[in-house]
């Protein structure tokens, strides 16, 4: 089968770029969508601050005016009713996506279709083994891993363990999403725990990690139990649903493509924030540039490159982060205590100001950075 573009894998970046593309109507490329998914299911929450760029907000199940972080000594609470903390969960996305694609003329869902081999180019067009034949294209955008996380290939890696529990009668403090409260982790390990109540009876709790190696899931459900029988005080409950995830936090700059028809995108070619793992807002934003170009015939479009001062500023705190994680409590809570609600929701989303990023620089203790700054960076690998 021939046709303008397909996109390997529909996850988040996937369904994201061709449900824009859905929106070009005939203006779009010829598209299919491989996903070796045979159905969807609602395997994962998306958060993000409510800024006026913020795309999909309808698709938002639960908003926050009000954020806390905790440390052992320490509890800082934020009123954020100008640009509130949301969460979107992906079966909502799945479902709409869908729906959307099955509607378009131009660009087609095929689940149940897993690539096999790598993409290859035979006569100015791509080739694509897959399990129900070879699909040919002009453009290819890749939106899958490019190898499984391992230790080494990012600077840290935020693996967490989620449960979205019910219980029986009125538990949670539904007004205050609790988004850092840290604990005592291992050695070399940033450990906190994570409460977005959604009603009064239900929330999802999670256990998270930033650490120089990924965690599977396993690692934290001892972990995860114990804060969740703490927060309940013996109260039953019941488990809706359960969520695992790894986020890159700090990868290579990655090589610029030897052939402008063929793009990475996704978690791990530049759509996770380094230094907090935020991602849907950034994949929307690619996903409309890169639909734009692709529309106007001129090809795929990878994630923009962050500009120097958020670059340098990311990788400098993960530096700190990664030798010194003791710190991390107290670095995170002066930021959320110092900084402004506004100014702190603009540099979370990548919309900072220079003043904003002013900010957030004169929050932190300087000491620990200018040390970082006379030291060679960690070793990060290419996969």
């Amino acid at each position: 089968m021939e046709t303008d573009l397909l996109i390997l894998g529909g996850g988040a970046a996937g369904l994201s770029l061709a449900r824009r593309l859905a929106e070009q109507g005939a203006k779009a490329p010829r598209t299919v969508v491989l996903e070796s998914r045979s159905d969807y299911t609602d395997d994962r929450t998306w958060c993000f601050w409510m800024q006026p760029s913020a795309q999909l907000t309808h698709l938002v199940r639960r908003r926050w005016a009000k954020v806390s972080l905790a440390s052992s000594s320490e509890r800082v609470l934020v009123d954020c009713a100008e640009f509130p903390y949301a969460l979107l969960p992906s079966g909502g996305f799945y479902q709409e996506s869908t729906e959307l694609l099955a509607q378009s003329e131009r660009v087609r869902l095929a689940l149940g279709v897993a690539v096999q081999g790598t993409p290859r180019k035979v006569d100015g067009l791509w080739e694509v083994e897959t399990s129900t034949g070879v699909q040919r294209a002009r453009w290819v955008v890749d939106t899958r891993p490019p190898a499984a996380p391992t230790a080494g290939a990012a600077v840290l890696w935020q693996s967490f363990l989620g449960q979205e529990i019910e219980c029986t009668g009125p538990v949670f403090d539904s007004t205050v999403a609790e988004i850092m409260h840290f604990t005592t982790g291992e050695a070399g390990q940033i450990l906190f725990h994570y409460l977005l109540p959604l009603s009064p009876t239900r929330a999802l709790l999670e256990v998270t990690a930033f650490a120089p190696a990924p965690a599977g899931p396993d690692t934290f459900r001892v972990e995860l139990t114990r804060f969740i029988e703490q927060r309940l005080e013996g109260r039953p409950y019941r488990i809706r649903r359960e969520e695992h995830g790894i986020l890159p936090m700090g990868l290579p700059t990655p090589k610029p493509s030897a052939d402008a028809t063929f793009v990475r995108a996704g978690l791990m070619a530049g759509g996770a924030r380094a230094s907090s793992g935020y991602a849907f807002q950034r994949i929307q934003r690619w996903a409309e540039s890169c639909a734009q170009s692709l529309a106007a015939g001129q090809g795929p479009r990878p994630h923009a490159a962050d500009g120097w001062i958020l670059g340098r500023m990311d990788a400098l705190f993960l530096q700190v982060l990664r030798r010194r994680p003791e710190l991390a409590p107290a670095l995170f809570l002066a930021m959320f205590r110092k900084v402004a609600p506004a100014r702190l929701a603009r540099f979370m989303s990548d919309q900072a100001t220079l003043l904003d990023n002013l900010a957030v620089i004169a929050a932190l203790p300087p000491g620990p950075f200018l040390r970082e700054l006379f030291r060679p960076a960690p070793r990060v690998d290419r996969p």
